[in-house]
């Protein structure tokens, strides 16, 4: 509780600049994302202190809507309160909304982006690199090295690891009755609350011939409400929220065809920030530019305000030893569904010896070396894939 009264070692604006950064450069989707800020924030800058990065950890997955954007959001929460959640969830959001929208100008301006399927064929598995790298060194800090000895001693939070991984791999869909489940088990092995021990009482420009401004009113309507639904429900990492779309946007209300929407996923994964901004993308494809920012900000809304209204109440409790016992369970069992992920895209995306390799060689570069930053990887991944499909 201490820890966070201290005055924080960084200003707002160095904080806000970070996460702008990352808007636009971090590469990886929801698992690689966590993994920069915890090893950026917590690691390298000493910004922000492990008990506060496990305790938005939980609350993000806690709460429906993208991981990553809840995350970065409590982080801004720690030391500047609401407006350091406000300005910083911006800031990661705005960037690629911005680039995604440009993506949507082009493919109204040009009728599809071929190209953009050869892009994704190299920056696909070089993601999968970066995120199976991503995972291991979060796995490593939310729980400890894994050895033998690691095992005998956190084995209850091993089991929930391995768990979560495997029910994630098996259904693609991350249970959040599991993490709270895990977080309840590990609580009252631990550390039970003095509740459980004895009875107790509850308590503009215009562009022509691009769709920027079309749209209809109903339709705005429509995706606002559709939207909201996505971030209000969806529980998850960005990529959770994928079926969900796919449901609404191409079978209920037909907005988009199969080969629009498998296009519109292809452009998030290849644009840094989170995995869900793909929502701009289809929004400006149905209305225009109204039509992105409707969509956007019905998606974001919902989870900036799962995550600063509960953020309060984690800060106060989040050092008691039961409240961090239950935190540390959900983190168990949160960082195996993540690892389980990884499993999953890679299992999608790896589909010949090539994407193996480009995936293999990313992760030794990772593991192996830090000069080697993960724009130039995808950069020169997003290269490769041309060569490979279109030369």
């Amino acid at each position: 509780m201490e820890e966070n009264k201290m005055t924080p070692v960084y200003e707002l604006k160095a904080l806000i600049g970070y996460f702008f950064k990352l808007g636009y450069a971090g590469f990886g989707g929801p698992v690689a994302l966590v993994g920069y800020m915890h090893r950026d924030l917590v690691e390298d800058r000493k910004w922000i202190s492990e008990e506060d990065y496990k305790d938005g950890l939980a609350l993000a997955q806690l709460a429906p809507g993208p991981l990553a954007a809840q995350l970065g959001i409590y982080l801004g929460y720690v030391h500047y309160r609401t407006l350091g959640a406000t300005l910083c969830g911006l800031a990661f959001i705005l960037p690629s909304f911005f680039m995604v929208v440009a993506f949507g100008i082009a493919y109204r301006a040009f009728g599809g982006l071929p190209w953009m399927q050869a892009i994704f064929y190299g920056v696909a598995a070089a993601v999968v690199g970066i995120i199976i790298i991503s995972s291991f060194r979060l796995t490593e800090k939310s729980i400890s090295k894994i050895n033998i000895k690691s095992l005998a001693e956190k084995w209850m939070l091993w089991l929930f690891f391995f768990l979560a991984a495997l029910i994630t791999i098996l259904t693609e869909k991350e249970e959040v009755l599991l993490f709270v489940a895990a977080g309840l088990i590990y609580m009252l092995v631990k550390s039970p609350p003095k509740w459980f021990k004895k009875p107790a009482v509850s308590n503009v420009i215009l562009l022509f011939g691009t769709g920027f401004w079309q749209f209809e009113t109903d339709t705005l309507g429509q995706i606002a409400w559709f939207f909201t639904k996505a971030g209000a429900f969806v529980f998850g990492s960005g990529l959770a929220i994928v079926p969900f779309l796919h449901t609404g946007v191409v079978t209920e209300y037909h907005w988009l065809n199969e080969h629009e929407f498998i296009d519109a996923v292809a452009v998030a994964m290849i644009t840094p920030g989170p995995v869900v901004i793909t929502v701009s993308f289809i929004g400006y494809l149905v209305a225009g530019f109204p039509g992105a920012c409707i969509a956007a900000f019905a998606t974001f809304l919902p989870c900036y305000l799962f995550t600063i209204l509960p953020a309060p109440y984690f800060k106060k409790h989040g050092r008691n030893p039961s409240i961090k016992a239950f935190v540390d369970g959900i983190t168990a069992a949160v960082v195996g569904a993540l690892a389980g992920a990884v499993i999953v895209i890679a299992l999608r995306t790896i589909i010949d010896l090539p994407t193996a390799a480009i995936a293999l060689i990313t992760a030794i570069i990772l593991l192996k070396t830090k000069k080697v930053k993960e724009p130039h990887i995808i950069l020169i991944a997003a290269l490769v894939g041309m060569a490979l499909k279109l030369i």
